[in-house]
């Protein structure tokens, strides 16, 4: 073999580097299938919405024209990662029988419609506890396991990592990772969670001064691979706060350096990034500066 093609064998093949999944909760005012064109105006390759009003308990299916119109209209985008958050008003978790009966049947049909629509993840807070932690977390995990079942499909649960406040459930990586152990086994491949970066720091794990050792701490808690989708959104209120107050990136506590460490992390690469930060003004510019910003962040 000549040298030049000893030189040429040890020249590593191409890898291309996967896309780049960011975006943003979006409003879908008018119907959803309005939300790929404000997909569009921000240049997001994934995207963020309620299925219906999300402080409501009126439920909905979506007809089969309002389907059809939004995978058509998300057919011309460059979206590539789609999820809905459910109702703020559904607490699985709940003592109440009623309103734990309500829950589920709303949580179910929130399934329905991201079956219907196609979309490939539902992003929840787990609920609130009320009474004792455990019979709180075995009554989520049972309510799950119901849900899914009553509602097959591809689309993947993220439990969101939560602040911390009051008598919510989901402030430790360990107390997500039991909440989807004692999900039914049939089921739990469809169990994955949401890191919220405002909530995490909020709730203790420092993402400014121990980056490494937050996605350790997950790592060990559950591994990386049940980490399905981030919100990327800075916080109002210092560290521990245990409060879920959002700001603009860079502009809050958490500050800019541990945005672009996500931004750089080879292990979060292929995980969908949306922000929910405050819209201002005027939804559209706000939206497109943090976006800007958080490309701008990768090396």
């Amino acid at each position: 073999m000549t040298p030049a093609r000893k030189r040429a064998r040890l020249v590593p093949p191409m890898v291309e580097a996967p896309p780049l999944l960011l975006g943003a909760h979006l409003s879908a005012a008018g119907g959803v299938p309005e939300a790929p064109a404000r997909a569009v105006a921000i240049e997001a390759t994934a995207l963020q919405l309620f299925t219906k009003m999300g402080n409501r308990w009126a439920e909905r299916e979506c007809l089969d024209d309002e389907c059809m119109s939004f995978r058509e209209r998300l057919s011309s985008t460059g979206v590539q990662a789609t999820m809905a958050h459910d109702s703020y008003l559904i607490n699985l978790a709940s003592p109440d029988p009623v309103l734990r009966a309500r829950s589920i049947a709303s949580f179910t049909m929130e399934l329905h419609r991201c079956r219907a629509l196609g979309l490939h993840y539902l992003v929840s807070h787990p609920g609130n506890y009320m009474d004792d932690r455990d019979a709180g977390i075995a009554r989520n995990a049972d309510a799950i396991s119901e849900s899914l079942a009553a509602s097959p499909g591809d689309t993947i649960l993220c439990l969101e990592t939560t602040a911390g406040t009051g008598t919510s459930l989901g402030a430790t990586f360990e107390e997500l990772a039991t909440i989807i152990a004692r999900v039914d086994a049939g089921v739990r491949g469809r169990v994955g969670v949401c890191l919220d970066t405002c909530h995490v720091y909020s709730a203790s794990y420092d993402l400014v001064q121990d980056y490494d050792g937050v996605f350790a701490r997950l790592d060990d808690a559950m591994g990386l691979d049940r980490l399905k989708v981030m919100h990327l959104n800075d916080s109002k209120t210092p560290f521990a706060s245990r409060r879920d107050r959002h700001e603009l990136i860079a502009e809050g506590s958490l500050g800019a350096a541990p945005f672009r460490r996500v931004m750089n992390d080879p292990r979060l690469a292929t995980v969908p990034k949306v922000i929910e930060t405050p819209k201002l003004d005027d939804a559209t510019a706000t939206d497109t500066r943090m976006l800007t910003l958080l490309r701008s962040y990768v090396e």
